[in-house]
């Protein structure tokens, strides 16, 4: 059922209260990330440390985000959120306070970012399968599109700010502002009637995630779905991580120019959640996610293949439009079949492969890099990509389709 509204997830008043409370936040979390990073800079002067806090914040959902989904089918989720909202006041705040007292030390940061990592590991499921049951399939494309707008927009405006906030005011008034961000959501949250689907479920852990398993390998199109999105995190996204090099050493120009690449990827990703969201449905998703597929790697193959930075512009661009095309259709194409009873444990799947793999991903292609040089490594990967997206369209060809 298609809504006779433009942004029709925000005419139901739970969902209004609930994103623009998360707005606030993401863009409060973004601005910790950055703040964060230059804080590593600062402390140690090392691309070594920049890469281990950033695996710490990201291991914990490779190895606890399953149990996450467990955890979301047997519980509320709303009352899920609510603890993991409160839990991740404590990393913002305490580095905040540690910095004041000038004893912040590299292993704080670390620890932190692993504390944060494990919240998110159930925060993450728990959003997914909650943000699904709120608003009803009848709206699930527009609220999963204006979750994306959230998200990229927050990716645009977080690090700005922090800067802004950094040189003007101090750093650690960047952690103090995104703990602040989680009180409207809390309270978002606490004002929400639903508290999502539950079903007591008397099977342990492994049986629970096992039939999670078992549907994806039933619904033959989600199985090829998260396999292309695992393809792309292994190998695809983590193009991102080499865009210094790319700017420096092949396109030959600065750290200006250098923002200006990161500032594209968000300026993609942010139209491409637009777009959707203004559409309010997707006909025939097997063919979005068909072309967003190829979009996303053939604009990474261009990408490796050009030394021009207007191009190199253009090409990221269109790898961020790509991308989140292809992940938000992906969100709404599972989440339009999987059954309630099943959601929370059916989306860990999903941020496993998206988020869980990414620090893999990450380590393959610095290391892979480091042998074979960075436009090398990016022409092999990116070629992959447009292999498996391919077999992707083939694969997907064959399996019931979704209006």
């Amino acid at each position: 059922m298609q809504s006779r509204y433009r942004f029709s997830a925000l005419y139901l008043r739970d969902f209004r209260v609930f994103w623009f409370s998360q707005l606030l936040s993401l863009s409060g979390t973004w601005m910790h990330a950055a703040a964060q990073s230059w804080l590593v800079y600062l402390l140690t002067k090392s691309p070594f440390y920049l890469g281990l806090i950033a695996a710490l914040s990201s291991f914990p959902i490779l190895f606890f985000t399953l149990i996450g989904g467990m955890v979301a089918d047997r519980h509320p989720k709303r009352d899920i959120l609510i603890v993991t909202q409160v839990l991740s006041i404590i990393p913002a705040l305490s580095i905040a306070i540690l910095i004041d007292l000038k004893v912040i030390e590299i292993w704080h940061i670390g620890f932190l970012a692993f504390f944060l990592g494990l919240v998110n590991a159930f925060d993450v499921p728990a959003r997914h399968a909650f943000v699904g049951e709120l608003v009803g399939k009848a709206d699930i494309t527009n609220a999963i599109a204006l979750n994306s707008v959230a998200f990229n927009g927050a990716r645009i405006v977080g690090p700005l700010a922090a800067g802004f906030v950094i040189t003007m005011v101090s750093l650690q008034t960047c952690f103090y502002i995104n703990a602040l961000t989680f009180i409207p959501v809390i309270i978002a949250l606490f004002s929400i009637k639903s508290k999502g689907v539950t079903r007591l479920q008397k099977e342990g852990y492994l049986i629970g995630i096992k039939d999670a398993w078992h549907f994806i390998i039933q619904e033959r199109a989600v199985l090829y779905i998260m396999f292309l999105i695992a393809i792309f995190s292994l190998l695809g996204i983590p193009y991102i991580t080499l865009l210094p090099i790319i700017a420096s050493e092949i396109l030959k120009v600065g750290a200006k120019e250098f923002s200006i690449l990161l500032a594209c990827v968000g300026v993609g990703s942010l139209s491409a959640a637009l777009s959707i969201a203004y559409r309010g449905e997707i006909g025939r998703k097997e063919d979005y996610l068909k072309v967003s597929g190829l979009v996303f790697s053939c604009s990474l193959i261009g990408l490796s293949n050009t030394e021009l930075f207007l191009l190199s512009c253009i090409f990221i661009t269109l790898a961020g439009y790509g991308f989140t095309s292809f992940l938000a259709t992906s969100n709404i194409f599972i989440q339009h079949l999987v059954p309630d009873s099943l959601r929370g444990r059916v989306m860990s799947f999903y941020t496993l492969v998206f988020l869980g793999f990414l620090p893999i991903g990450n380590s393959i292609t610095g290391y892979t890099a480091d042998i074979l040089g960075t436009q090398t490594t990016l022409r092999i990967f990116s070629g992959f990509c447009l292999l498996c997206s391919i077999i992707f369209i083939l694969k997907i060809k064959s399996t019931k389709t979704l209006k």
